[in-house]
């Protein structure tokens, strides 16, 4: 699979204004990798990627992941990664990435509690 980096916004994915990094597959023209900003704040840019499965295990994500956090850098901000505790592919590549554990939080949500959750459990 021939790959070429940073063409997301060139195939129309990438909104303007928004960062991001991307692989695509040059023959079939889709993006299989992105990296992008999905939270921007006055000093911290929260990075989110994502992956078709088909191109897992190629280090791509990790090349998008790259090439955003150095552009974030280059803007004067600091890049942030957010993921579960349980998400251990996330919290691999973003140590791979370079990113570091500073703390772990607890997630809240609002709305219909899911059947698997402790919360329907005990009720």
């Amino acid at each position: 699979m021939k790959h070429r980096q940073g063409s997301v916004r060139e195939a129309g994915f990438a909104l303007p204004g928004v960062p991001a990094a991307g692989s695509m597959d040059s023959r079939r023209g889709r993006v299989i990798a992105v990296a992008c900003t999905r939270f921007l704040g006055s000093r911290y840019e929260d990075v989110a990627c994502a992956t078709a499965p088909g191109g897992r295990r190629q280090h791509l994500a990790l090349a998008c992941v790259a090439g955003l956090t150095a552009d974030i850098a280059a803007r004067g901000h600091r890049a942030s990664w957010s993921c579960s505790r349980d998400n251990r592919p996330s919290r691999l590549l973003a140590w791979t990435a370079g990113f570091r554990l500073t703390r772990e939080c607890v997630h809240h949500v609002a709305g219909p509690v899911s059947h698997a959750s402790r919360l329907a459990e005990a009720a």
